[in-house]
C-alpha cells in the first residue's frame, strides 16, 4: 500500500469552509466578517467548488448570490459548528494506492483553549451526508490540525516543534513517535522541524501556516520581520536561519522567498493580532492572499507571485478575520481532486 499527502498546489475538487454564525465568536462582527467570507467564496467558485457548512443555507445563499458567487459551484450543508476554523477540523485527504482517503484527526480546540465538540464532528457528519462521494473516511486517534503541517507532495513535511510537540496535543507521544505516526499516515519520510518563530496573538501554538509555507520547485515562502525593535525580530530571524540550513531531497538549499512584515494590528482592547501574509490559500489557477490595508500588501502579493507565476494572485482584505486571531488559510481546507461527490 502506498500513501501520499498531496501538496496544496495540486489539482483540487473544492474548498471546505464553515460559515460564521450568531452563536460563534464572530457575533460582534458578524455582518462584516460574512462579507469577507462571501468575497473568498466568490473567488473560489471562479475555479472550483465551495463546500460550505452553515447554520442557515438560505441566508448564506442570499449573501453569496448578492456578491456574484457562481452558485452552481456552491454546495451548502447545514451542520452545527462551534466556530469556523475549517483548516483545523476539516479532513486531511491523502492518496492511498492512488485513491482519496479522508483522515479525520481529533480536534481539541488547540489544546483545550476553546469549545470544539461540534467542530470535531463536522467531517464525520459531512461524510455520512455524502458530501465526499465514495471517498472512505478513517478516524485517527491523534490530535492534529491541518494548519500545523505543510506537504510538498513528495514525502516531505514542514512543521513546528512548538505545536506538534506541545503537551496540550499528544502528551503520551515522543517526538520520534509523532514522526513515525506522520510517516505512516501521510507517507512522508522527511520531517523538517522548525524550533523558532511565533506570532503574538496566535492561539494555535505556532501553526506552520502562519510562518512558513512550502511551494513548488523546492521553494519556501516565510515571514520575515525587519523591525529590530519588534518582539518578533529575534525569533523570526532564528527561524530564517533554520530555513537556510534545510536541504531538499536532492541535498540542495531551498529557494527562500521572504514575505514582508505588516504594521502592528491591535484589537479594541489593545491586544496584538496575528497579521501574516503566510496564511494564503492556493486553489486551481489562483492564490488568495490575505491583505490588511497595509503598505506591505503589494510587496506580499508580488512575493507570492514569484512562487506561483502561473496563477492569478488575488488579495482579500482579511482585517476582520484577524480579530479572531486567524486569517484566510485558517478558515479554509482544500479537498483534492476525486474527494467530493
Amino acid at each position: 500500500m502506498t500513501v501520499r499527502l498531496p501538496a496544496e498546489w495540486e489539482e483540487q475538487a473544492g474548498v471546505l469552509l464553515a460559515w460564521p454564525h450568531e452563536e460563534s465568536d464572530w457575533h460582534p462582527w458578524l455582518p462584516m466578517v460574512e462579507l469577507v467570507y462571501a468575497e473568498i467564496v466568490k473567488h473560489i467558485t471562479r475555479f472550483e467548488v465551495a463546500l460550505i457548512v452553515t447554520a442557515d443555507s438560505d441566508r448564506t445563499a442570499a449573501l453569496l448570490t448578492a456578491v456574484g458567487a457562481q452558485m452552481e459551484r456552491v454546495r451548502l450543508s447545514e451542520v452545527p459548528t462551534n466556530d469556523t476554523w475549517a483548516r483545523d477540523f476539516g479532513p486531511i485527504t491523502v492518496e492511498r494506492d492512488g485513491s482519496p482517503l479522508l483522515l479525520d484527526f481529533g480536534f481539541n480546540g488547540w489544546g483545550l483553549k476553546f469549545a470544539c465538540d461540534r467542530d470535531n464532528l463536522v467531517t464525520r457528519r459531512l461524510h455520512r451526508g455524502g458530501a465526499f462521494g465514495d471517498a472512505p473516511l478513517q478516524t485517527v486517534g491523534l490530535i492534529l490540525e491541518g494548519g500545523s503541517i505543510e506537504s510538498d507532495g513528495r514525502g516531505t513535511l514542514l512543521t513546528t516543534a512548538e505545536c506538534l510537540l506541545n503537551p496540550n496535543r499528544n502528551p503520551h507521544l515522543t517526538r520520534e513517535e509523532i514522526g513515525e505516526n506522520l510517516g505512516t499516515l501521510f507517507g512522508v519520510d522527511r520531517l523538517l522541524w522548525l524550533s523558532n518563530g511565533y506570532l503574538a496573538g496566535d492561539d494555535t501554538d505556532s501553526h506552520i501556516d502562519t510562518l512558513a509555507r512550502l511551494a513548488p520547485n523546492d521553494t519556501i515562502l516565510y515571514v520575515q520581520c525587519d523591525d529590530a525593535a519588534d518582539e518578533h525580530y529575534t525569533p523570526l530571524f532564528l527561524m530564517e536561519k533554520e530555513l537556510t540550513h534545510f536541504r531538499t531531497r536532492e541535498g540542495r538549499p531551498y529557494r527562500l522567498i521572504p514575505l514582508p512584515w505588516p504594521r502592528d494590528c491591535y484589537d479594541e482592547e489593545g491586544n496584538r493580532l496575528p497579521a501574516t501574509y503566510a496564511n494564503f490559500l492556493v486553489i486551481n489557477g489562483a492564490v488568495l492572499v490575505p491583505t490588511y490595508a497595509d503598505p506591505a500588501d503589494d510587496a506580499a502579493l508580488t512575493a507570492i507571485g514569484m512562487a506561483y507565476p502561473d496563477r492569478e494572485i488575488i488579495g482579500i482584505d482579511c482585517r476582520p478575520l484577524i480579530l479572531q486571531h486567524g486569517s484566510l488559510h485558517c478558515i479554509t481546507m482544500q479537498i483534492p481532486q476525486g474527494a467530493l461527490s
